[in-house]
């Protein structure tokens, strides 16, 4: 019995349904020829706990690397060990200016309906990764955001606190892995702006000590020439923004940067997006525009679904689970 799957290909007929069901179908299909898939994650997936059906596509093996904002990196770790500190404003369109600063002065800090709790999650966080920055940067080491928060969860140094089942923890499915992973922007997140007052305050002599930016290019570039040509990749983005411009360019970067001619598109996209085209708008963009830069083929399946990612992933997921 599959009853979310018979549900959907039941019920999802026409416009934005029907194209939820074409894309996890396609999905499906370019894993069975034998292709992988690199998943974008922008928005706040992870304060929407995305992780419940995205943490079993990555143990499934139906995602091979993940791209995702630096604040997607943490906050499935803060939720990791503060859930119970969170709050749901389900009425926060009624909020005034005045209950906005009440809930600053709390600590308090809201995306939208869920309040993120500063001293449960972010400071208990940051207070276990300084001392990996400052172990790393002693010895002369330099790591990736993200290799950084997989050492923290794979040595069980945060087991003690979880607030909720680790197996909903999608960095801690990807941690076990060991998939690839790539944090473009990451200074701009929680704890990207923490190392930054450590570095200002000298606790972190180097601040090379955490890699960013180039350094992920360079590392996405040399995954792509190695796998591409032996298994198709497929690219699928929740959301639009900086988790999802900055891995599509690596196939234009190869051939047009490098003379690398031979690496081969993309092999599937698909967007989740209520981004409109209009104004230069690059989520927003359908994905026929990607050609003219480079990035897909005439004939790559190509998906768009406009509606809310918090909805629509899960559902593609549970498709391609087979639940």
């Amino acid at each position: 019995m599959s009853p979310v799957t018979d549900f959907i290909e039941h019920h999802y007929r026409h416009f934005n349904a029907a194209a939820l069901v074409d894309a996890a179908k396609g999905y499906s299909a370019h894993l069975d020829n034998g292709g992988k898939m690199f998943v974008t994650i922008a928005g706040a997936m992870s304060t929407a706990e995305l992780g419940l059906s995205l943490a079993e596509m990555i143990r499934k093996d139906k995602i091979h690397a993940i791209c995702c904002t630096g604040a997607n990196l943490e906050e499935d770790v803060f939720n990791l060990v503060a859930h119970d500190h969170y709050e749901r404003v389900p009425h926060y369109r009624d909020l005034r200016p005045e209950d906005e600063q009440a809930l600053l002065e709390r600590h308090m800090n809201r995306v939208t309906d869920t309040c993120i709790p500063e001293e449960e999650a972010m400071r208990k966080i940051e207070s276990k990764v300084l001392a990996l920055w400052k172990k790393a940067d002693a010895a002369g080491e330099r790591f990736f955001p993200h290799e950084f928060l997989y050492q923290l969860l794979l040595s069980g140094d945060l087991a003690d606190g979880y607030q909720i089942d680790p197996k909903n923890s999608w960095l801690m499915a990807a941690a076990e892995k060991g998939i690839p992973m790539y944090v473009p922007g990451w200074e701009d997140s929680t704890l990207g702006n923490m190392f930054t007052g450590h570095c200002i305050e000298g606790h972190i002599k180097n601040v090379h000590t955490v890699r960013t930016g180039i350094e992920y290019m360079m590392n996405l570039a040399e995954w792509y020439s190695e796998t591409a040509p032996k298994s198709s990749i497929g690219f699928f983005q929740i959301a639009g923004g900086i988790a999802g411009d900055f891995p599509i360019c690596v196939v234009p970067m190869l051939h047009q940067d490098l003379g690398r001619t031979d690496a081969p598109l993309w092999g599937y996209f698909c967007q989740i997006s209520d981004s409109t085209t209009s104004y230069g708008s690059y989520s927003g963009a359908v994905p026929n525009e990607k050609i003219t830069w480079g990035k897909l083929a005439v004939d790559t399946p190509k998906f768009v679904i406009e509606s809310d990612a918090t909805i629509v992933a899960p559902l593609i997921f549970a498709h391609v689970l087979g639940w």
